[in-house]
């Protein structure tokens, strides 16, 4: 009886201890969240590469457009390059479309994108921004000789304005204009829809007013800027929400620029003027 009770006895516990080595521990059945989150190395990522990828619509003056030699100059380009070697890197430009920018920023084919890039609350649902360092509007461009005077006239005429901008985002703001136009003209890049304002196809361009005053400045006989707009913006340089340690040091660079005046002297250049927020 007693060699029968030991048998039973040890067979329990040999079962015992195989649902107990079969049974999942912790750790396997759900991984912790240190291993869940990887450690933020964006910014020992691009000091390893030696280089910061800037995406840029190189059709877009005068914040990054291309010279008679074919080089991408500009305004924001002076900025990026300026930061770059405060921060001991060199920087690439790399144009995109920009109607599919920030997907070239998720797909890490650019590091940041640094070019009029307009802060909106949809924006920043999908990318990270640095402090804004420059204010906007959208305005409305018109032939010199339009009979268009403000918003209320562009009842049943055709708008243009750059896919993807957000031109389009303060114009649908607009419901009352948007509403009434006749039809909205969207190009791959501004300077696509002024020459069709030019031509007359279009009888209207919304556009940045940075942008729209530099061709207007050089073509002053062809264009006018109405007086209403659509609202005050402001630029930032967007970059992946996940790279905050680049983001940091992206921030402190800019930030020194504008306590020592250099960005004062980039603005002074391109614009006349300081326009540094």
């Amino acid at each position: 009886m007693k060699r029968k009770l030991a048998i039973i006895l040890s067979v329990i516990l040999i079962f015992g201890l195989t649902l107990t080595g079969c049974s999942p521990k912790e750790p396997a059945e759900r991984p912790t969240d240190q291993a869940q989150v990887q450690a933020d190395t964006s910014w020992d990522d691009i000091k390893a590469k030696g280089e910061m990828v800037v995406g840029l619509d190189d059709a877009f003056p005068p914040m990054g457009f291309r010279n008679e030699q074919n080089e991408i100059i500009g305004f924001d380009i002076d900025l990026a390059k300026e930061v770059a070697t405060r921060m001991g890197i060199k920087v690439k430009f790399q144009p995109v479309e920009w109607s599919g920018i920030i997907m070239e920023l998720d797909s890490k084919k650019i590091d940041l994108i640094w070019n009029g890039l307009t802060i909106t609350p949809e924006r920043q649902e999908k990318i990270g921004f640095t402090n804004a360092y420059i204010e906007d509007k959208q305005i409305l461009v018109v032939q010199k000789d339009s009979e268009i005077q403000n918003k209320a006239d562009l009842a049943d005429k055709k708008v243009a304005l750059q896919s993807g901008s957000s031109s389009m985002d303060a114009l649908k703001k607009d419901t009352a204009t948007f509403e009434s136009l006749a039809e909205v003209v969207e190009f791959t890049t501004n300077d696509e829809a002024l020459m069709d304002l030019a031509a007359g196809r279009v009888d209207a361009v919304i556009v940045d007013e940075v942008v729209g005053r530099y061709y207007i400045a050089k073509e002053a006989e062809k264009y006018k800027v109405l007086e209403d707009n659509f609202g005050l913006e402001e630029f930032g340089v967007g970059i992946r929400k996940t790279d905050e340690a680049f983001l940091t040091e992206l921030q402190t660079a800019i930030d020194d620029m504008k306590a020592d005046g250099t960005a004062k002297k980039i603005s002074e250049k391109w614009f006349g003027e300081d326009i540094i927020k």
